[in-house]
């Protein structure tokens, strides 16, 4: 009972944080502009569906943003060019929820292709390419806007959407999170240390603490918006998959039985190091952290488009939520019934799998943030749900992370094949005599 209730409080604060109006968007608030210096159009406002701006109204605004931006370029001011593309994504496109509006109605992908188009629009300038190639990638950009304003203007208001809308935000999102916890609990209990589950509970729930604050502090302060957003999501993800990648590594070191007989025979009393534990608690405290302010911006966009269906949203959290639950007992009750070995190969490759998604989405986010440079390779697929992404850069990234993971599991496994002959012999000799 106590670990369900644990589940749930990680869960009820991201909820109530949803719920509270000064975070969420209520009846009478206002969706601030970014950029409503560059529009006499007022902002959009939260307000009864018959009198509700559509996606299509916000996607005319980004249109004049563009074409400003491309007059800007002709003139030979790539920089101001290239700030009102930035002005477009973040003022626009990632403010007013129209990115997890689509990637809750539409799909990660979709969103993920546009958000590289507003990229490429901005490489193109900065390689100082033809005014026709610019205003191609421009209207490649607003055409992708306007097809998605076109689709999410037709649901708006259809309540099995809303619906499922809802419960895939808080499955996809909380997901990972869930999986990573559950794992991490489940291998303390089955390596004999349940006392130092506690750590991890308080991790994960400090972690849901700090998402409701840092969401509220991106709701409300406008120097934490924008490219700063992105580079905190980034940078988070990136040290998550730094310690995902050393954990799955340690716990692979872990999995023949006779190295984790020698682990567990240093330490008379079966316990973890003071370091070990703090690697496991920081980690879920970083996936819980990440997965939760943006399940709390994902319901503030969901939430000012749904007023007549709000039963629906909440419908969607409560359900999604027991399904989560439900996960997190079945991830507890395998692992205490799978035997040592296995388990251990199984949470280990989870982690790395865990690991190359968020070093993919962790450079992405930072793209997003221009930090790092997005080099698009043409036609290759994109899968956002491993975090992988059409650049160069994101590409590359998960290549290096790959390649560690396969040489450190060749490593752990060569070091398990010579410790067992090693151990097979000892016991042939102690026959002998």
């Amino acid at each position: 009972m106590r670990r369900l209730l644990f589940v749930v409080a990680v869960l009820v604060p991201l909820g109530v944080a949803v719920a509270v109006p000064s975070l969420a968007y209520g009846a009478a608030t206002p969706v601030r502009s970014a950029i409503s210096a560059t529009s006499d159009r007022p902002a959009l406002m939260v307000v009864p569906a018959a009198e509700q701006r559509t996606w299509n109204d916000v996607v005319d605004e980004m249109q004049t943003i563009l074409d400003k931006a491309y007059e800007l370029y002709r003139t030979g001011d790539q920089n101001a060019a290239k700030a009102q593309v930035d002005i477009a994504y973040f003022g626009h496109y990632e403010k007013l929820g129209f990115e997890k509006t689509v990637m809750s109605y539409i799909s990660g992908d979709r969103a993920a292709a546009v958000e590289y188009q507003f990229s490429a629009a901005k490489k193109a300038m900065a390689d100082h390419a033809p005014d026709v190639d610019v205003r191609d990638s421009l209207d490649t950009l607003a055409s992708m806007l306007r097809e998605d304003a076109n689709r999410l203007d037709g649901t708006q208001e259809n309540a099995t959407a809303i619906f499922l809308a809802s419960l895939l935000i808080i499955l996809r999102e909380g997901f990972e999170a869930i999986l990573v916890v559950g794992a991490i609990i489940a291998y303390l209990i089955k390596s004999g240390n349940k006392d130092k589950v506690r750590a991890v509970y308080w991790g994960a729930l400090a972690a849901g603490a700090s998402s409701v604050l840092l969401a509220f502090l991106l709701d409300s302060l406008p120097g934490l918006t924008g490219a700063s957003q992105e580079i905190i999501e980034g940078a988070t993800m990136l040290l998550a998959a730094a310690m995902l990648i050393y954990v799955s590594n340690w716990l692979l070191s872990k999995a023949e039985s006779q190295a984790w007989s020698r682990y567990i025979r240093s330490r008379a009393d079966t316990s973890l190091s003071k370091g070990s534990l703090m690697s496991l608690a920081t980690v879920a405290f970083l996936a819980v952290f990440r997965e939760g302010a943006e399940i709390i911006l994902f319901y503030q966009a969901l939430l000012g488009r749904s007023e007549a269906h709000l039963d629906m949203v909440g419908l969607g959290v409560g359900l999604g939520a027991i399904l989560l639950v439900i996960i997190y007992v079945l991830i507890r009750v395998l692992s205490l019934t799978l035997p040592l070995k296995p388990f251990f190969l199984a949470t280990s490759i989870l982690l790395a799998v865990l690991a190359f998604s968020f070093v993919g989405t962790g450079v992405k986010e930072l793209q997003e943030g221009n930090v790092i440079p997005v080099s698009p390779v043409p036609r290759f697929p994109s899968a956002d749900l491993l975090g992988v992404y059409p650049t160069i850069e994101t590409l590359t990234a998960q290549a290096l992370v790959l390649t560690l993971l396969i040489t450190t599991a060749l490593i752990a496994y060569r070091r398990g094949r010579r410790s067992g002959q090693v151990a097979g012999e000892a016991a042939s000799m102690a026959e002998r005599s």
